[in-house]
């Protein structure tokens, strides 16, 4: 049992890894379509480069989104409204007809004239009633019927059959003509101008449960293709039709496997995915050590990459017109942030090549998001920057856009078929893409990560740490000063992370906040406490600065990347002065006590910072140099780290030292304010 639990410490961190893979897995695995894959890929516009392509059964051509479209448009046109009668209304003008009738007939009443007309205008009521009475311009849209709903009857009617308020006088002058009352035309149509009242009102409820049924009837198909039938022939164009046939079939095999459990599907996915998460575990085995033995750092890339897979599938269930909505690009930028643009660059293709097993027309999308993903890495050098974000944001766009257009293009053959909704959604992705920043904060708390904002933050000489050294060792404070001009503009020559370099500088040496007076920098007199000390003690003190800085650095929780700087600046090189002390005293004395702690520097940066530092502590121990003078003191501190192999854990080239070399020279040309001597 110990023996076993021996074992599971010793590779806990390889477990750890393992686990994180398989958990990482499964979570997509549960994301990913339980059915298979339609087994060809095909676009609108394209060559078939397939052989010639047989229907494997019978299935269904389904109708195009806008044919579909236009069939709800027409059932919804030809659908005739739903019309209410109010019996009361028409009851209420049935019992106020004779008091009104009196009132606009009074010249005759108690004549014999009097039942006929009566009867005549009780008459034109009833017909006026039958169906009842519209208000005015209530139906538009070109409606020519109607269904009445009178009590517990639905009538289907033309719209002639009922009166509109707007029309009663024409249908009252027809029916007077026709008789011997013409001389009482103006009384009826004074009696009813007051007494008629619409009754007929739209019933809504009615109307949409009509409406909703008639949507469902319609077919989403338009014909059928027999199994064995000849789909489309290798060479050939895939044109509007081949497309939709092809769609049909894809669609009805997704329907035919179904939620279908089958285990062999399931087992080809889960190799697809464990194999890309293990590439990029290969991939920062190999090109970012640190971050591969960092388990934090480790799962907060995979929590990204889920991450941005959940958000997909999210819209995909909810609606996959808005998938170009989701800002894919905020996983490069995150991790550009806090790492590096190859890393940000590697897991983004790597995520959307996983997403494309899940989206529709999926070259189309996975193109477009790697472009979108280079553009995004290239593009943004500075994030702390707002106008970097915001330019960055609109270039992405624009590639959206042109790609977009270019797709299209192709498969309609025109540009002028563009719909202009996925345009709207990549404005809306770009407007996404900028909380990128407020996310960046939160994730440094929950990760403990440091972005460049936060050491654009670090880098304020008023920060508390910078500020106790500038009060109790204002020589180090100096000297890292110039040591992060000089390692910046280095930094800036050769493509390393320029910000990142110089808060590395200025908290290089805090160390030295502990025994200040023990560094030349800040000795003011001629007496040095050195004196006092046997050379392997001095060597000690001056040794312990990496260990105290490291201490410091962690006291004040100043993130691992600056912590870093401490630790390498010096690598595993020598304190060369009191070694040689010793050796006048011991000619035997053992290197060993000498040398710093180590590591080596391991990045661009932290070998930059090395060469800056020991350059700049150097050459205050020249008087008057020439420029020959100079160059050659540069060649020989850096050539001498390069010997000690100091470099050769970075990433760092020769070409780029070389670069570094001649941009050290140039700055420390205007230090001694040296002057080229011109032939006379």
């Amino acid at each position: 049992m110990k023996s076993i639990w021996k074992f599971i410490l010793a590779q806990q961190a390889l477990i750890y890894k393992s686990i994180l893979i398989l958990l990482s897995s499964v979570f997509l695995l549960y994301l990913f379509p339980r059915g298979g894959q339609f087994k060809y890929e095909f676009q609108k516009g394209r060559i078939w480069q397939y052989p010639d392509y047989y229907a494997p059964f019978d299935f269904s051509i389904l109708k195009s989104k806008a044919e579909f479209e236009a069939d709800q448009q027409k059932a919804l046109q030809d659908l005739s409204p739903y019309l209410r009668s109010d019996q009361t209304i028409k009851n209420a003008v049935f019992e106020k007809f004779p008091t009104s009738f009196d009132t606009y007939f009074s010249e005759v009443l108690n004549t014999p004239k009097y039942d006929s007309l009566y009867q005549f205008g009780t008459a034109l009521l009833e017909i006026i009633y039958q169906y009842g009475v519209l208000p005015p311009k209530s139906i538009s849209n070109g409606k020519t019927s109607i269904n009445l709903i009178q009590g517990t009857l639905e009538i289907p009617l033309s719209l002639e059959a009922v009166f509109r308020s707007d029309t009663l006088f024409e249908f009252l002058s027809e029916q007077i003509s026709s008789t011997s009352f013409l001389d009482y035309e103006e009384s009826y149509k004074d009696l009813f101008f007051e007494l008629i009242t619409p009754n007929l009102f739209p019933d809504t409820v009615f109307d949409e449960n009509a409406q909703k049924e008639v949507l469902r009837n319609i077919s989403q198909s338009r014909g059928i293709v027999s199994s064995g039938s000849l789909i489309i022939k290798k060479g050939d164009l895939l044109n509007d039709e081949a497309f939709e046939i092809l769609d049909s079939l894809r669609n009805e095999f997704s329907l035919r496997q179904g939620d279908q459990s089958n285990s062999a599907i399931v087992f080809g996915y889960s190799i697809l995915i464990l194999l890309s998460f293990t590439l990029l575990l290969l991939f920062l085995h190999k090109y970012r050590y640190s971050i591969y033995e960092n388990n934090l750092k480790l799962t907060f890339i995979f929590f990204n990459i889920l991450f941005v897979f959940l958000l997909v599938t999210a819209v995909l269930q909810f609606d996959t017109v808005y998938l170009f909505a989701v800002p894919i690009c905020i996983l490069p930028l995150i991790i550009k942030a806090f790492f590096d643009a190859r890393l940000g660059l590697f897991a983004h293709v790597l995520t959307v090549l996983l997403i494309g097993f899940i989206v529709p027309n999926s070259f189309e999308y996975v193109f477009i998001q790697i472009l979108a993903g280079i553009v995004t890495i290239q593009s943004i050098s500075q994030l702390y920057r707002r106008a970097n974000l915001f330019i960055s944001v609109g270039q992405i766009i624009l590639v959206y856009g042109i790609g977009y257009l270019a797709f299209t293009t192709i498969q309609e053959g025109s540009v002028f078929k563009i719909d202009y909704t996925p345009m709207a959604l990549f404005l809306l992705n770009g407007l996404l893409m900028l909380f990128v920043q407020p996310l960046i904060y939160i994730y440094e708390k929950l990760f403990g990560l440091v972005s460049d904002i936060s050491l654009l933050e670090l880098s304020d000489t008023n920060a508390v740490l910078l500020k106790k050294l500038s009060e109790k060792a204002p020589g180090t404070f100096h000297h890292s000063l110039q040591v992060a001009n000089l390692a910046e503009s280095a930094a800036n020559e050769i493509g390393a992370n320029a910000l990142l370099l110089r808060v590395g500088a200025l908290y290089h040496d805090i160390g030295k906040l502990d025994n200040p007076y023990y560094f030349s920098e800040n000795q003011s007199g001629l007496v040095s406490p050195h004196d006092e000390l046997t050379p392997k003690q001095s060597a000690q003190l001056i040794i312990n600065h990496v260990r105290e800085g490291i201490k410091l650095g962690q006291k004040y929780k100043l993130p691992d990347r600056i912590i870093d700087f401490i630790r390498t600046h010096h690598g595993t090189s020598s304190v060369y002065y009191f070694y040689k002390k010793q050796l006048e005293l011991d000619p035997e004395a053992a290197i060993e006590d000498f040398l710093y702690p180590g590591p080596r520097p391991f990045s661009k940066e932290t070998a930059i910072l090395m060469m800056a530092d020991a350059v700049e502590a150097a050459s205050k121990s020249l008087k008057s140099p020439n420029i020959e003078e100079l160059e050659a003191f540069i060649h020989k501190i850096i050539e001498g780290k390069m010997k000690e192999l100091q470099f050769n854990e970075s990433t760092i080239t020769l070409s780029e030292i070389e670069t570094v070399k001649k941009v050290l020279f140039n700055k420390l040309i205007n230090v001694y304010q040296l002057r080229i001597e011109y032939p006379k």
